[in-house]
Protein backbone atom coordinates (compact mmCIF):
# COMPACT_ATOMS: atom_id res chain seq x y z
CA UNK A 1 0.00 0.00 0.00
CA UNK A 2 3.13 2.00 0.86
CA UNK A 3 4.36 1.73 -2.44
CA UNK A 4 1.26 2.62 -4.48
CA UNK A 5 1.45 6.32 -2.67
CA UNK A 6 5.26 6.75 -2.98
CA UNK A 7 6.22 4.40 -5.64
CA UNK A 8 6.91 7.25 -8.03
CA UNK A 9 8.93 9.38 -5.46
CA UNK A 10 10.79 6.20 -4.61
CA UNK A 11 11.36 5.20 -8.40
CA UNK A 12 12.92 8.68 -8.81
CA UNK A 13 14.63 9.09 -5.72
CA UNK A 14 16.49 5.55 -7.15
CA UNK A 15 16.81 6.32 -10.59
CA UNK A 16 18.63 9.55 -9.39
CA UNK A 17 20.85 7.10 -6.94
CA UNK A 18 21.96 5.43 -10.48
CA UNK A 19 22.36 8.72 -12.43
CA UNK A 20 24.79 10.00 -9.95
CA UNK A 21 26.55 6.54 -9.41
CA UNK A 22 27.39 6.16 -12.72
CA UNK A 23 31.24 7.18 -14.15
CA UNK A 24 31.68 10.81 -15.37
CA UNK A 25 34.35 10.90 -17.45
CA UNK A 26 33.27 12.13 -20.34
CA UNK A 27 30.52 15.10 -18.06
CA UNK A 28 32.30 18.66 -18.31
CA UNK A 29 33.89 19.85 -15.19
CA UNK A 30 31.97 23.14 -14.30
CA UNK A 31 35.21 25.12 -12.26
CA UNK A 32 32.55 27.80 -10.59
CA UNK A 33 28.68 28.26 -9.15
CA UNK A 34 28.61 31.22 -11.59
CA UNK A 35 28.39 28.85 -14.33
CA UNK A 36 25.49 27.24 -12.56
CA UNK A 37 23.42 27.65 -15.92
CA UNK A 38 24.97 24.89 -17.38
CA UNK A 39 23.19 21.73 -18.14
CA UNK A 40 24.83 19.79 -15.63
CA UNK A 41 23.04 22.18 -13.35
CA UNK A 42 19.85 22.76 -14.92
CA UNK A 43 19.36 18.58 -14.78
CA UNK A 44 20.20 18.30 -11.06
CA UNK A 45 17.80 21.17 -10.54
CA UNK A 46 15.10 19.59 -12.28
CA UNK A 47 15.82 16.10 -10.81
CA UNK A 48 15.53 17.45 -7.36
CA UNK A 49 12.52 19.54 -7.82
CA UNK A 50 11.15 16.25 -9.16
CA UNK A 51 11.58 14.47 -6.37
CA UNK A 52 10.57 16.85 -3.79
CA UNK A 53 6.84 17.48 -6.07
CA UNK A 54 6.58 13.59 -6.39
CA UNK A 55 7.30 13.04 -2.71
CA UNK A 56 4.51 15.65 -1.78
CA UNK A 57 2.30 13.97 -4.49
CA UNK A 58 2.55 10.39 -2.21
CA UNK A 59 1.85 12.27 0.92
CA UNK A 60 -1.65 14.04 -0.88
CA UNK A 61 -3.80 12.21 0.77
CA UNK A 62 -2.47 13.30 4.26
CA UNK A 63 -1.60 16.89 2.84
CA UNK A 64 -4.87 17.65 1.92
CA UNK A 65 -6.45 16.50 5.32
CA UNK A 66 -3.42 18.36 6.77
CA UNK A 67 -3.89 21.50 8.75
CA UNK A 68 -0.36 21.74 9.10
CA UNK A 69 0.39 22.09 5.43
CA UNK A 70 3.55 23.93 5.10
CA UNK A 71 5.13 22.21 7.87
CA UNK A 72 4.86 18.75 5.73
CA UNK A 73 6.36 20.88 2.24
CA UNK A 74 9.24 22.11 4.47
CA UNK A 75 9.66 18.13 5.87
CA UNK A 76 9.98 17.02 2.31
CA UNK A 77 11.74 19.62 1.10
CA UNK A 78 14.66 19.72 3.84
CA UNK A 79 14.19 15.66 2.94
CA UNK A 80 15.36 16.36 -0.78
CA UNK A 81 18.07 18.45 0.10
CA UNK A 82 19.49 15.99 2.46
CA UNK A 83 18.87 13.38 0.08
CA UNK A 84 20.75 15.52 -2.55
CA UNK A 85 23.73 16.02 0.03
CA UNK A 86 24.11 12.12 0.36
CA UNK A 87 23.97 12.08 -3.46
CA UNK A 88 26.98 14.55 -3.57
CA UNK A 89 28.71 12.34 -0.35
CA UNK A 90 28.55 9.07 -2.46
CA UNK A 91 29.45 10.67 -5.72
CA UNK A 92 32.89 12.08 -3.94
CA UNK A 93 33.44 9.22 -1.63
CA UNK A 94 31.92 6.28 -3.13
CA UNK A 95 31.27 6.61 -6.35
CA UNK A 96 33.94 5.58 -8.80
CA UNK A 97 34.96 8.35 -11.52
CA UNK A 98 32.03 10.62 -10.06
CA UNK A 99 32.99 13.92 -8.08
CA UNK A 100 30.59 15.12 -5.86
CA UNK A 101 30.96 19.22 -4.96
CA UNK A 102 29.01 22.43 -3.34
CA UNK A 103 27.79 23.31 -6.53
CA UNK A 104 26.00 20.55 -7.56
CA UNK A 105 24.38 20.63 -4.02
CA UNK A 106 23.03 23.87 -4.47
CA UNK A 107 21.94 22.87 -6.79
CA UNK A 108 19.92 20.14 -5.74
CA UNK A 109 18.67 21.87 -3.03
CA UNK A 110 17.61 24.89 -5.21
CA UNK A 111 15.50 22.19 -7.07
CA UNK A 112 14.10 20.27 -4.00
CA UNK A 113 13.05 23.90 -2.91
CA UNK A 114 11.56 25.13 -5.94
CA UNK A 115 9.35 21.26 -6.56
CA UNK A 116 8.26 21.65 -3.06
CA UNK A 117 7.16 24.90 -3.54
CA UNK A 118 5.78 24.84 -6.78
CA UNK A 119 3.59 21.73 -4.94
CA UNK A 120 2.74 23.98 -2.34
CA UNK A 121 1.33 26.56 -4.46
CA UNK A 122 -0.73 24.70 -6.63
CA UNK A 123 -2.57 23.31 -4.15
CA UNK A 124 -2.78 26.12 -1.96
CA UNK A 125 -4.57 27.47 -4.98
CA UNK A 126 -6.35 24.83 -5.76
CA UNK A 127 -7.82 23.61 -2.10
CA UNK A 128 -7.71 20.05 -3.62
Amino acid sequence: MIFRKYGPAIAWAMFILILTGIPGYQIPKIPTFLEWLSPDKIVHVVMFGILSYLALYGYRQQYLKSLHRSFIVLVVILLSVFYGLVTELLQLYVFTGRNGNVYDFMANAIGAITGGVAYFLQHAKNKV
